[in-house]
């Protein structure tokens, strides 16, 4: 019996970086992650709904509801990417741009191989984090941290023949396009 997720979807293409296994470039994945950022706002405002309306907090929130909310949310975003990335391997955004996470063999991710991807990934924001934490520029400056923290942390992937990045190569996973 064949493995659904070695197969071809759609029409053959003749050209290798087309073809299905194909590691997608570092434009792909900043498009996908564009998608996926837009996508996680509404993970992050039903679930800080959720916890503001049932715990009755009030905005400002005092630092150790702002601590909860956030550990909260980190759980809320981590249990959406785990658990599409060992059902299905692919969140909505990787499925609209035809990518799918695998492990080195082809399959699905298993449940702890995803919760450690997911944590992982956290390493694209740490640059920017770090200069967060300890400049506090401001909302505008702590933004562009940020987003130069992932394309920095994406640029090697530019250079990895088989566009990996570092998460994945620690734990043997990668992302294919279909």
């Amino acid at each position: 019996m064949a493995d659904p997720l070695k197969r071809r979807s759609g029409a053959a293409s003749s050209t290798p970086a087309a073809s299905a296994g194909a590691p997608p470039g570092v434009v792909l994945r900043l498009a996908a992650i564009t998608y996926e950022a837009v996508l996680l706002f509404g993970v992050v405002f039903v679930t800080s709904l959720a916890l503001l309306a049932l715990a009755g907090w009030n905005h400002p929130l005092p630092p150790q509801q702002r601590w909860i909310l956030q550990a909260v949310l980190f759980v809320a975003i981590g249990a959406y990417f785990v658990t599409c990335w060992v059902r299905a391997g692919q969140t909505l955004a990787m499925k609209s741009w035809r990518l799918r996470v695998v492990d080195r063999d082809g399959a699905l991710l298993a449940p702890a191989r995803a919760v450690l991807r997911y944590l992982l990934a956290w390493s694209l924001f740490a640059p920017g984090l770090a200069f967060i934490a300890v400049a506090g520029a401001g909302p505008l400056a702590d933004l562009l941290a940020l987003v130069a923290s992932l394309l920095v942390m994406l640029a090697p992937a530019r250079l990895d023949p088989r566009r990996q990045l570092l998460h994945d190569r620690i734990l043997g996973s990668r992302v294919i396009r279909e």
